[in-house]
């Protein structure tokens, strides 16, 4: 709240004195912020201290106070006076600024917009606010997912921060542009550009800490990109240097030499974030691979990360990484057998959500996919397809979409009588023709649902060539889970056909590898099949006798569990297909379904 550069008046001085000290009190005492400052419109101030105050008053008001009319009035005010003045830029364009951002938490976008334009075109000989004005509207573009405009806007500011001489805002400016061109998926456009930015962020010599961060942008972006292709192998190599990377800039402070460049007076993310996020794709990527043991000691370092950061940060960026942490490590739990937990954490997101309807808005379809996989797990058929079909309908994220249909397929194989469903769906999903998308991991995932719809109608040929594609794919990029999962598969084919050596050959390695995730239904499932006479069937009587040991306890783990799970008041979630999450449920009074089929 400094004064302006005029010499001010002593009651001026008073007035803000006080306001200050009250808005930073502990507690802030705003009520009596907002006396003082409305006070100095009593001394009829020259317009410069007029402006100011609005400014002040509705920033206040706006980030401390419900009273969102007069919050609005206040920065109007300060934004319509401000633009009377000369030489009277940082009122002016944070009152833009500021006034933007309230409008669009009103849902009041088409306001923010042309504020912003014109604070834009004002302000070309204000760099630091003239890069940061094109940000906060590539933003606003981004939310509305006019991606398109965004990255024009991006661009422009790329161009600018050249002209300026700050390589290190114009690699922001691309690296954002390239975020957003890997989430509309343009990647003929993408690689060129990340290339790009690959040589001015290492050939750019400045403060270390930006040149990190830098670094850390460009990798996380390189590694979502081999992620969303399901290259869980290939990844590799970029995700060992980001790790590297984070681990440099924690020893770094983001504040020892600021930049002689106004255009460069901007950071990415504060790098408790950036650790955060590292910590992120890393859960992602053990997921991906099978390393699911691995995926649980990441989430727990994410999650207290992220308890202490929100005690003293309320960005919303990190209600967003809570949620996607959480939303990977559900699968995980389903995985590994520890269904109640995993159904607890779902409404850990559905609260998260209920806080936040963007949040919400952009969640949904992801909250009522894992509502569908819960409900596989617990054999709940039915709610599963009510949940992906829900889930459908809300999204339009291509990678997500085939996700969806993919576990939707397999309800209705499970169900064994939705034939006409099934193979419109299947059509959609056809690895071998048009696939929709360039996911290695999901064109496996297909080629295993294929195999798994013949293995059901007894073509154990065409269940093979399918099996074996899965196979060769998963292999190729370290897809633990579905390699374990192929296996069983093929040694179940096997030992239905009598041929029980290679069923063994198949069953103990996949096995080997689900204890090793671990995934308890196939653990489940190759302990059924080394129990039911095929370590018999080999001469391996002790190892018959070891394998039924397991399967009953495997069997007993999954029921309690399953149990726990259906008993616990959000088990009613699986009813939930339309509007925002029940904040409140009502208890169960026991298991209502069967876990015949997972024994």
């Amino acid at each position: 709240m400094a004064a302006s550069t005029e010499a001010p008046e002593p009651w001026y001085l008073a007035l803000l004195g006080f306001a200050e000290h009250f808005r930073t009190s502990s507690p802030p005492k705003i009520r009596l912020c907002v006396h003082c400052l409305q006070a100095v419109f009593q001394f009829k101030p020259p317009p410069r201290v007029e402006a100011r105050t609005h400014l002040q008053l509705g920033s206040v008001l706006y980030r401390h106070t419900k009273n969102s009319e007069l919050a609005q009035s206040h920065l109007e005010k300060a934004w319509f006076i401000s633009q009377q003045i000369s030489q009277f830029e940082d009122v002016k364009f944070e009152a833009a600024s500021i006034l933007s951002e309230f409008y669009c938490q009103q849902n009041l976008v088409d306001s923010a917009k042309p504020v912003l334009r014109k604070a834009i075109q004002i302000s070309q000989q204000t760099p630091y606010w003239h890069c940061r004005l094109l940000f906060q509207l590539a933003q606003l573009h981004a939310l509305e997912k006019d991606l398109v405009s965004a990255c024009d806007l991006l661009g422009v500011g790329a161009e600018y921060a050249r002209v300026m001489g700050s390589e290190y805002t114009r690699a922001l400016f691309l690296l954002s542009k390239g975020m957003l061109l890997l989430m509309e998926r343009k990647l003929s456009e993408v690689h060129p550009l990340l290339t790009l930015c690959g040589t001015i962020v290492e050939n750019w010599q400045g403060n270390p800490f930006q040149k990190e961060s830098l670094r850390v942008f460009f990798l996380v972006l390189q590694v979502t990109h081999y992620l969303d292709a399901g290259q869980v192998k290939s990844v590799k190599p970029c995700l060992k240097q980001l790790q590297q990377c984070i681990q440099t800039i924690s020893t770094l402070h983001d504040d020892e030499i600021l930049p002689t460049n106004p255009a460069a007076l901007f950071h990415w993310l504060p790098k408790e974030h950036m650790c955060v996020l590292v910590y992120l794709v890393t859960v992602m990527h053990s997921m991906q691979a099978g390393y699911l043991e691995k995926a649980q000691k990441y989430t727990d370092k994410a999650l207290m990360q992220l308890e202490k950061l929100k005690m003293l940060d309320s960005s919303p960026i990190l209600s967003t990484f809570q949620v996607i942490l959480l939303e990977h490590i559900i699968m995980c739990r389903l995985v590994t057998g520890h269904k109640a937990t995993a159904l607890q954490e779902i409404s850990q997101v559905c609260q998260l959500c209920q806080q936040s309807p963007r949040l919400f808005t952009n969640h949904a379809a992801q909250l009522h996919t894992l509502l569908g996989l819960y409900c596989i797990s617990v054999n709940c058929m039915d709610n599963a397809e009510a949940q992906f079909t829900a889930a459908l309908q809300m999204t339009t994220h291509q990678e997500l979409w085939t996700f969806i249909v993919t576990n939707l397929a397999s309800v209705y194989i499970r169900e064994g009588n939705r034939h006409q469903e099934l193979y419109s769906l299947l059509e959609r999903i056809n690895p071998d023709h048009n696939f929709p998308v360039s996911s290695h991991c999901l064109r496996a995932a297909a080629f295993y649902i294929r195999g798994l719809l013949s293995f059901f109608q007894g073509r154990y040929n065409e269940a093979k060539r399918f099996l074996r594609e899965t196979l060769k794919m998963s292999n190729a990029e370290d897809l633990n889970r579905l390699t374990a999962c192929s296996l069983v598969l093929l040694g179940h084919i096997f030992f239905v056909l009598g041929n029980h050596r290679e069923s063994n050959n198949m069953v103990v390695p996949a096995m080997q590898l689900a204890s090793k995730i671990p995934d308890m239904s196939v653990q489940l499932w190759s302990s059924a099949l080394l129990k039911a006479d095929l370590n018999k069937a080999c001469g391996n009587t002790m190892d018959a006798h070891e394998a039924a040991q397991m399967h009953q306890n495997f069997s007993q783990q999954l029921l309690q569990d399953h149990i726990a799970a259906c008993s616990l008041p959000e088990h009613n979630l699986i009813s939930w297909t339309d509007g925002l999450p029940p904040v409140q449920f009502q208890p169960q009074n026991g298991p209502t379904t069967s876990l015949g089929s997972l024994l």
